[in-house]
C-alpha cells in the first residue's frame, strides 16, 4: 500500500468495482469426461481456444471466470455454481456434452449462453462449432487426388458429435469417388495420447496377420491420434509418408514439429473465439430473441506426412 501511494496509484471507487464484477463472462467447462480431462487447458487445441477467447474479452472490456465441474454434478447445483460467479453471460464448452445434456444445462442457466465447439440444429440456444463434415471431407479429398484407392480410418475410442460429423464427412468425400471405407480399415485408439499406443499396434498387427496389406494412407479423428499413428507406425517398421501417408485434423502447434510435419485440418481457433465473445456479448448487451449456429470452415495444411501414391 505504501508502495502504491508513492507511485500515486489510487484504489478503484465502489461504482469502478461493481462495474468490474458486472463486466465478466463465465466459461463453463464439464470436465473428467470424454476428451475433456481435468486439464484440459494444457491439451493444445483447447489451450490455444482459451487465450484467443481472454485476449477477446479483454478489448472489450469484460474478465473471463473459469468454472470447472464434473458432469456428474446435478443441473440445479450448476445452476448455484455460475450464479455465485454474478458473470452476465456463459459461454459453455460443448466439446463432450449429448444434446440431451446442453439443453438440460442451458434450460437451468438463466443467463445468455453460447456453446462453444459443438452444434445441435434443433436445440434453440446460440452455438459456434467447427464445419467438421467440410474438414474431413477435404482431407478425403487430398488422399484421393494423391491417388490414394486402399485408405484406412483412425478413431477415437471416445465418440463426440464432432468426430461423427468427421467420420461422415471422410465417407462422403470416398463416396463421391467410388472407394468405399471397409470396416476392416477403421481402427480406434485413445485421443489424447500424444505417444505411440499399444492397443493401435495390436490392431495393426492383428490387421496384417491375416494376410491383408496395410492401407496407404490413413485419416485420423484429430491431430492427438495422427501423431500418436505416425509414431506407432514407425515402431513397427513402417515409414511416413513412403509406405503411408497420414492426415490429422485440428492443426494444433506440436503438427508443425513433429517428424514429419504433419498434414492436417486446419481449425481457426481464433475465428472460433472471436464469433463465440462476440455473440454473447451481443446476447448480453441486446438481448436478442432470436438464435444463431455458426459453423467455421477448416482448410487442408499439406505438409510432409502425405505423398503421391503410384
Amino acid at each position: 500500500m505504501q508502495i502504491a501511494k508513492e507511485n500515486e496509484y489510487l484504489p478503484k471507487s465502489r461504482s469502478e468495482h461493481v462495474d468490474a464484477i458486472q463486466k465478466s463472462i463465465t466459461f463453463l467447462v464439464f470436465a473428467n469426461s470424454g476428451i475433456v480431462h481435468n486439464e484440459y487447458y494444457q491439451q493444445p487445441f483447447f489451450r490455444e481456444l482459451i487465450h484467443y477467447i481472454e485476449e477477446r474479452c479483454r478489448s472489450l472490456g469484460y474478465s473471463l471466470i473459469f468454472s470447472t465441474v464434473s458432469l456428474d454434478k446435478d443441473d440445479s447445483e450448476i445452476a448455484a455454481l455460475v450464479e455465485e460467479t454474478r458473470s452476465q453471460g456463459i459461454i459453455l464448452l460443448g466439446t463432450n456434452l449429448s444434446r440431451m445434456r446442453v439443453a438440460s444445462i442451458a434450460q437451468r442457466l438463466l443467463l445468455p449462453l453460447v456453446v462453444l465447439d459443438n452444434c445441435y440444429e434443433s436445440l434453440p440456444f446460440h452455438f459456434v462449432g467447427i464445419n467438421n463434415m467440410m474438414g474431413a471431407y477435404q482431407a478425403g479429398v487430398h488422399l484421393c487426388d494423391l491417388g490414394h484407392q486402399h485408405i484406412g480410418y483412425i478413431a477415437s475410442d471416445d465418440r463426440i458429435h464432432n468426430f461423427e460429423e468427421r467420420k461422415r464427412g471422410f465417407a462422403f468425400s470416398l463416396q463421391e469417388r467410388g472407394i468405399v471405407l471397409e470396416e476392416e480399415c477403421i481402427f480406434s485408439v485413445a485421443p489424447t495420447i500424444l505417444t505411440s499406443q499399444e492397443a493401435l499396434k495390436h490392431q495393426f498387427e492383428t490387421y496384417l496377420s491375416s494376410g491383408r496389406k496395410l492401407p496407404s494412407a490413413f485419416f485420423c479423428e484429430c491431430d492427438y491420434i495422427a501423431i500418436s499413428a505416425l509414431k506407432t507406425l514407425s515402431e513397427m517398421g513402417f515409414k511416413v509418408p513412403e509406405d503411408v501417408s497420414v492426415v490429422g485434423f485440428d492443426n494444433i502447434t506440436e503438427a508443425r514439429i513433429v517428424t514429419p510435419e504433419l498434414t492436417t485440418i486446419h481449425v481457426d481457433k481464433e475465428r472460433l473465439a472471436i464469433q463465440a465473445v462476440d455473440v454473447l456479448i451481443q446476447d448480453i448487451e441486446q438481448d436478442n430473441a432470436v438464435r444463431t449456429k455458426i459453423a467455421v470452415d477448416t482448410q487442408l495444411i499439406e505438409r510432409r506426412s502425405t505423398r503421391t501414391i503410384n
